[in-house]
């Protein structure tokens, strides 16, 4: 493992377990780690190196954007992907973000299960898309992370499952 591999895995991994303390990811983590992925890859492979960290950022932030801009995830998991991404690079990004989801998805429903949720989630699931079908995709009243009623799922804890896998695939 490389060193930007390893420093991605370090944010994930810090970006987890703060989430899954205080539901939150701080910007001076995701800010901070991207700022020094900029750095390093600038250091180590000049303009190219800086142009693939930003880009890595940006592909990790365009990814997730639209599912907080649709309510569904916090803007730290967004930052703390586009974090990881400035290490990674672009296609990487892209992995970790694939990784990321198909571990939330499972850690979504463990959750909804250890809380007696998963019927209500389904139904909520199935509720969303026959919203998107009828008044167009957009925010759906009651189903947002600022007024949903059900368990919250620290996706932080995903991003870092998913930075894990698309490490050691590569």
């Amino acid at each position: 493992m490389d060193v930007a591999s390893a420093l991605a895995v370090v944010t994930a991994g810090i970006g987890a377990a703060v989430d899954l303390r205080s539901r939150r990811i701080p910007n001076v983590l995701t800010f901070g780690s991207a700022a020094a992925a900029f750095g390093f890859a600038a250091y180590a492979n000049g303009l190219t190196g800086l142009g693939l960290s930003v880009s890595g950022w940006a592909t990790g932030v365009a990814v997730f954007l639209p599912i907080f801009l649709l309510g569904g995830m916090g803007a730290g998991d967004v930052k703390l992907l586009g974090a990881v991404g400035a290490w990674l690079g672009p296609m990487p990004a892209l992995y970790c973000a694939l990784y990321s989801v198909l571990a939330g998805g499972l850690l979504g429903v463990l959750v909804a299960l250890r809380h007696h949720y998963l019927r209500q989630a389904l139904q909520n699931v199935w509720g969303l898309i026959g919203f998107w079908r009828a008044a167009g995709v957009r925010p759906v009243p009651g189903m947002s992370l600022s007024d949903a009623k059900g368990p919250r799922l620290a996706y932080g804890a995903a991003i870092f499952t998913g930075t894990v896998a698309a490490v050691l695939v590569r």
